[in-house]
């Protein structure tokens, strides 16, 4: 069951108050065209939610299996308001380090590293994380992570609101993707 929460309630009153007097930016989907998660459950603290869901949400949460080591989150962020929100960091029991990561090209190599300003989600836009790009890095993973496990996790935003969801453990072949040490320095690929 993927499981949901909604940002407290007097930042509904800010967005609105922001959206009458600011322009929004153009989205890059409209959220509308999501689909929500079998089983998922949304809960709000403000009976006046926007109709179209909560303010931010994520569709698809999924981790990468793994034995030991490092690995990643991946989604789709919806912004279902009219200003932009930016996601700076994030936390999770599975994990006492985790950050924001982009993959960028690197003298003709595609390297990861730490996203610079986190992941922006226009307004009514999203933001898809995905492996060979944005991406939630969880490194030193202190349980094997199998296809199934539930996985929670807290993300916080620009302004310190919250966004608490469960992610599910998946296999994933993928593009190779390997989020281990970097095995010339034995170091940290961020």
């Amino acid at each position: 069951m993927i499981t949901r929460r909604v940002l407290p309630a007097g930042l509904l009153a800010v967005l609105a108050t922001v959206a009458v007097s600011a322009c929004g930016g153009q989205a890059t989907e409209q959220a509308g065209q999501k689909a929500a998660a079998p089983g998922a459950t949304s809960t709000s603290a403000a009976p006046s939610a926007p109709a179209e869901g909560p303010p931010l949400a994520i569709t698809d949460p999924w981790v990468k299996t793994t034995k030991k080591g490092m690995t990643a989150a991946f989604g789709t962020l919806v912004n279902n308001t009219d200003v932009e929100m930016v996601v700076v960091s994030g936390r999770s029991p599975l994990s006492p380090r985790i950050e924001l990561h982009e993959v960028v090209g690197d003298n003709g190599k595609m390297v990861m590293r730490p996203k610079g300003g986190g992941f922006v989600i226009p307004a009514r836009g999203t933001h898809r994380l995905q492996p060979g790009g944005d991406h939630i890095m969880l490194m030193g993973v202190t349980k094997e992570v199998k296809p199934g496990a539930q996985i929670d996790f807290t993300l916080t935003l620009k302004g310190g609101e919250t966004l608490e969801f469960t992610a599910v453990g998946k296999d994933f072949a993928g593009g190779k993707e390997n989020y281990q040490p970097d095995a010339h320095t034995g170091k940290d690929h961020g």
